[in-house]
């Protein structure tokens, strides 16, 4: 199997190079710290080699016949049931030596199973075909154990390298009885089928995951034998009896309860037994905590709420009182220091009428007079100078139609605008838009000024235009 995961890069593992004991490659890994020491006597090398099926969910101890020397990582071809199966070398050597008498085992025994060889292509290529086909038979067979009603959880499908015999791990509260379901997985799978069942603790262990430390499961990556946890272990070492926070991903109490409870067994022996109630004058004081770090016992009074630090000498005077029928007035609290430096609290200093608000009004009054100069700016560019539209350009002006006299004949002349205001307009900093002036075309008045006709019969007189634009009658 190739470690491309790990880092090393090399094809056989990480040859005890490295850990590997993430579970992205293996699992349940020992670290041979005996690998690179020479042995003199190969006949008296160990013969067994341990290897692992299933990415490390199951590990077996299988016998070396040849006087080839497998190597941490390789895929070795060995004796199966009716058939052949692959395996990965995970130990070997003298450390297999240790883990056989760790687990009770003989390296003589005639039962073991032996290793045929080196594992081929065509043993490989059948080997990762059949187990791409787990996924499949695992979503199928629970389907088929949901239709017959069967009470059974199953966790995992392991099928042989050659195809021929399948291995169905399930957990179960009761018995049960599959032998028709059986029938229908070896009919259907066109397998053999055999049935284990294992703990909710075994199942945790081949599915993995993270526990509420941050690292993954102990039971994944090194723990195997389960010990029994109960809640006393949690009360020894003070922690709250808090289902939620006790249980780990299995459903029981969490395995790690049991790690450092021998030290705080042997901590307490020193603490007084019995010391649970002790009476005072002022009423009965329960016990509530014991630090075994600081040696001081905790207590509350009854129907106060203030927690009490004792001594393991003072408990202990207390109790031969009260053996002898007195009550003390007193506890006599410890007082407890604090190894950290104490940080000088932030006093409050009374700072009315010391702070100026001019700054502030000067700021505010800033703000207005730059939103006023926008709104300014906004208006004088949107009040730009209108242009005559085409309808205007068309239509005669309606006052000179009353100004039909000769005195009026100038006033048909455009006149100049001018700036009604006489003041010249604000120019901003910004570049006004150019405005073309359109000049309005001159209209011809249709009806001009026509001088009266003279009287009849009076040659003499003439017509002359005043100086003023009006006509008077003058005789020679």
């Amino acid at each position: 199997m190739g470690c491309g995961s790990c880092g090393t890069g090399t094809p056989n593992g990480c040859k005890s190079n490295g850990g590997c004991s993430s579970g992205g490659c293996n699992r349940m890994n020992v670290f041979d710290w005996l690998n690179n020491l020479p042995i003199d006597d190969n006949s008296a090398a160990c013969k067994v080699v341990e290897l692992s099926f299933n990415n490390g969910s199951r590990k077996e101890f299988f016998r070396n016949t040849t006087l080839h020397y497998y190597e941490k990582g390789e895929l070795v071809t060995v004796e199966g049931v009716s058939g052949f199966d692959v395996g990965e070398v995970s130990l070997s050597g003298e450390l297999v030596r240790i883990q056989l008498k760790k687990k009770g085992m003989k390296e003589v025994n005639p039962e073991m199973r032996k290793i045929l060889r080196k594992s081929t292509d065509k043993e490989l290529e059948s080997f990762f075909q059949n187990k791409s086909r787990e996924k499949h038979i695992l979503a199928r067979s629970r389907e088929i154990a949901r239709e017959l009603k069967v009470q059974m959880k199953l966790s995992e499908v392991e099928i042989q390298a050659d195809g021929k015999k399948a291995t169905f791990f399930y957990t179960a509260d009761d018995r049960i009885d599959f032998r028709e379901m059986i029938k229908m997985f070896a009919a259907e799978f066109k397998v053999k089928v055999e049935m284990k069942q294992i703990g909710i603790r075994q199942e945790a262990a081949k599915v993995g995951g993270i526990g509420s430390c941050g690292r993954e499961l102990c039971c994944s990556t090194w723990l195997q034998d389960f010990k029994s946890v109960n809640t006393n272990a949690a009360r020894y070492q003070n922690l709250s009896i808090n289902q939620s926070k006790l249980s780990g991903q299995c459903g029981r109490l969490k395995c790690c309860l049991n790690y450092e409870l021998d030290t705080y067994l042997d901590a307490l022996q020193n603490f007084p037994n019995n010391a649970d109630r002790l009476e005072m004058e002022k009423g009965i004081a329960s016990l509530i905590k014991k630090d075994i770090f600081k040696n001081l016992m905790w207590y509350v009074l009854e129907g106060g709420t203030r927690h009490y630090p004792l001594t393991i000498q003072r408990v202990k005077e207390i109790k031969e009182l009260n053996s002898k029928g007195i009550r003390p007035a007193e506890l006599e609290a410890t007082e407890i220091t604090s190894s950290k430096p104490k940080v000088a609290e932030l006093a409050f200093v009374d700072v009315v009428g010391q702070i100026s608000l001019k700054s502030l009004e000067k700021n505010d009054r800033r703000r207005r007079d730059q939103n006023r100069q926008q709104q300014n700016n906004k208006q004088q560019q949107g009040a730009a100078p209108k242009t005559p539209n085409n309808k205007q350009l068309q239509q005669p002006n309606r006052n000179n139609n009353n100004n039909n006299r000769p005195d009026n004949a100038n006033n048909n002349r455009p006149k100049p605008q001018n700036n009604t205001q006489g003041k010249p307009p604000v120019v901003n900093n910004a570049k006004p838009p150019v405005v073309k002036e359109v000049k309005p075309p001159l209209v011809k008045d249709v009806n001009p000024p026509t001088a009266p006709p003279p009287p009849v019969g009076d040659k003499t007189a003439s017509s002359v235009p005043k100086s003023d634009g009006g006509f008077k009658k003058r005789r020679r």
